[in-house]
């Protein structure tokens, strides 16, 4: 049986620890531009995300978010709402893969914070905004290096896909999803597709098992191979998430459909959002969810569900992401202070 040999990555400690690339130990000039030119970028990346938060806010209809809120019984929001925390606590867990295999130390409550702020803007704004830069500004304020915080975000997003490759997979190879005839894709083109998707799950978890070879190096960064477990263990908390997200749907569509009806037709407006690039995925989830089950349900019943959906799931969070965000950021300007006074 073959395991991983993971290398832990240095993690610098002390002053430099908190040293960007460009600041040199000497009183030159170069480190005071570096530090000036810091400060506005700083600034700049502060207001970009104050316009895209502003921009989205007005993008929603609060009033319809209201109104259905307060059509639902206490007992289903409060139910839909803890599924949706349990989504995030699950999907921030997988940070805890990329500590493994990088070996920082950062501790897990600091881990799973910055996952669920990366998480919550990425929903909200985008993959950029949200699972790129976020991570980047927190991971390297908390004293990770650029390669450590490439690799932690790319084993997150692996991991994130390989549940739902597994899960799309099955769905969409059983033939769990009637394409109306107006689509591009036809019903069987979807069933090779989830062919195709297992295959690609079954030959990484066989990678993980049997390769020989279990490093490579990709623009300079040594990628390494995760042992058969840590490969089953990514598929198997990745696809619990995609089943607890289906969970708050079905929870908010009050089970009027099958769970499993709910899965197929999720996923497919999962990837449809990708696809398209539309922040937040607005309308295009809609838009599927209709097309799909508007035979079964009313559109108003769908629609309201939606709403509902992406104020649980969506706009609550990126509330909360707000309040800790500002709380990690003080508390890293705390660590600065501290390691400049050594």
């Amino acid at each position: 049986m073959n395991t991983t040999q993971i290398k832990p990555m240095p993690v610098p400690r002390g002053p430099a620890a908190h040293r960007d690339a460009g600041e040199t130990d000497g009183g030159g000039g170069g480190g005071g531009k570096w530090a000036v030119a810091r400060k506005w970028l700083t600034w700049a990346f502060f207001a970009a995300v104050l316009g895209l938060l502003v921009s989205h806010a007005r993008s929603v209809d609060w009033g319809q978010v209201w109104q259905t809120l307060r059509g639902y019984p206490a007992g289903t929001l409060a139910l839909a709402g803890g599924l949706a925390l349990l989504s995030y606590l699950i999907y921030s867990s997988f940070d805890l893969f990329g500590r493994a295999y990088t070996g920082h130390r950062l501790s897990t409550p600091t881990v799973l914070g910055v996952a669920f702020i990366s998480y919550a803007f990425n929903l909200n704004l985008g993959a950029l905004v949200g699972g790129v830069a976020f991570r980047f500004r927190l991971y390297s304020r908390l004293g990770l290096d650029k390669a450590a915080i490439g690799q932690v975000l790319g084993l997150s997003v692996l991991t994130n896909w390989l549940g739902y490759c597994a899960l799309a997979g099955v769905v969409f190879a059983l033939g769990g999803i009637e394409v109306p005839g107006n689509w591009k894709i036809s019903s069987e083109t979807l069933q090779l597709l989830g062919i195709v998707l297992l295959v690609a799950v079954a030959s990484y978890l066989a990678a993980c098992a049997f390769s020989r070879r279990r490093s490579w190096m990709v623009r300079g960064h040594e990628l390494n191979l995760p042992s058969w477990r840590v490969g089953v263990l990514q598929v198997l908390l990745s696809g619990a998430n995609w089943l607890t997200i289906t969970a708050v749907v079905y929870v908010l569509l009050q089970q009027q459909l099958a769970y499993g009806v709910v899965v197929a037709v999720l996923l497919v407006g999962a990837v449809a959002g990708v696809l398209t690039h539309v922040p937040a995925g607005l309308g295009v989830l809609e838009a599927v969810f209709v097309a799909l089950l508007g035979s079964q349900l009313s559109q108003g019943q769908l629609l309201g569900a939606l709403v509902a959906y992406r104020a649980l799931y969506y706009l609550a969070p990126l509330a909360l992401a707000g309040l800790l965000y500002a709380r990690l950021e003080a508390r890293a300007r705390r660590l600065q202070a501290a390691a400049g006074q050594d």
